[in-house]
């Protein structure tokens, strides 16, 4: 199978994943710095969001200028992970239109979880049928950010009710961790 197709609609999808999000950004009622005052939650969670969909764009290139093959399974597999992308426009604009409750918070972190398992699954197929010895094998031999995100994102939604500033600066973190270049597999390519 042709990986330039798969690679082809996942942009297009973060592409429109983008646009909704930025639509849903609303012109102030006033002007001056008491119009925008409102809007500073709705504008913070559209930056996060923004960061963590640029992320997984980023890194879903990288990953498949690695890969040489890929099977119904990566397809199936890159089609849930692009499902729970696209829930990120619903909520981001939760969160931010009740200024991060701590309901809109846990359930931004959840979509967050379920999208890096997703990403996590992803990259198990791409393994299966990519072997070890490959690009992409080698890249992925370590994993520490693989399995420190989700620990952040399961602790964020636990404490989400009870400390939502922890739980916001725990989603924060995590974007941080990955916002940084991540070498592991630039650094098989040769310019």
């Amino acid at each position: 199978m042709n990986k330039g197709r798969l690679e082809a609609f996942s942009d297009g999808v973060l592409a429109i994943i983008i646009t909704i999000m930025v639509l849903e950004l609303k012109v102030p009622k006033g002007y001056g710095l008491k119009g925008l005052l409102p809007l500073i939650p709705v504008f913070g969670s559209y930056v996060l969001s923004f960061i963590y969909v640029g992320i997984y764009w980023n890194n879903h290139h990288h990953t498949f200028q690695a890969v040489k093959k890929i099977n119904g399974k990566v397809l199936w597999a890159n089609l849930h992970l692009l499902f729970w992308l696209s829930l990120f426009p619903f909520a981001t604009a939760w969160m931010g239109e009740n200024n991060f409750e701590p309901l809109t918070l846990a359930v931004y972190g959840l979509i967050l979880l379920m999208a890096a398992i997703a990403y996590f699954i992803l990259e198990y197929f791409l393994l299966q049928i990519n072997t070890k010895d490959s690009v992409l094998g080698k890249s992925l031999q370590n994993k520490y950010k693989e399995y420190l995100s989700p620990i952040f994102y399961i602790v964020g939604i636990s404490i989400s009710f009870f400390v939502p500033l922890i739980a916001s600066l725990l989603y924060i973190a995590v974007a941080v961790i990955w916002f940084l270049p991540d070498k592991r597999i630039e650094k098989h390519f040769v310019d």
